[in-house]
């Protein structure tokens, strides 16, 4: 339990967020594209803007947030990007019923969805990809 109250813990959460923040822009904009201009369905332009979002994420986190020398980067993109997919997986599920069942506006729906994830990719990422 120490190990979550730790400063190099926490500072990895702060990088993580920052590269995150980064992708919500590379998200946004993707989804943004897909969905206004080329008239892609909002869940396949929303699985778009996440996907390509999860791969900048990966090579920042990989060099920046956790420092990984780790010679099979394929295996560990692998393993980042499964854990991107699950995540992928949880915020559609939230964007669904926000959008669907409550109707929530699309884009808050889906910041609210990326900040649930966030929380699940960092943990999974922190244990599993970069241990």
């Amino acid at each position: 339990m120490s190990e979550f109250l730790s400063w190099p813990f926490f500072w990895k959460f702060l990088k993580f967020g920052v590269v995150g923040f980064s992708g919500v822009f590379v998200d946004f904009s993707l989804t943004y594209v897909c969905k206004e201009w080329i008239k892609i369905p909002k869940y396949i332009a929303n699985a778009i803007g996440f996907s390509i979002a999860a791969s900048s994420n990966y090579i920042l986190n990989r060099i920046w947030t956790f420092h990984s020398n780790n010679p099979e980067m394929f295996m560990e993109f692998s393993q980042f990007f499964a854990i991107s997919i699950i995540g992928l997986g949880i915020n559609t599920l939230i964007l669904w019923i926000l959008v669907s069942k409550y109707k929530k506006h699309f884009y808050l729906s889906k910041l609210f969805a990326i900040g649930v994830v966030t929380i699940w990719n960092f943990l999974a990422n922190y244990f599993i990809t970069f241990r």
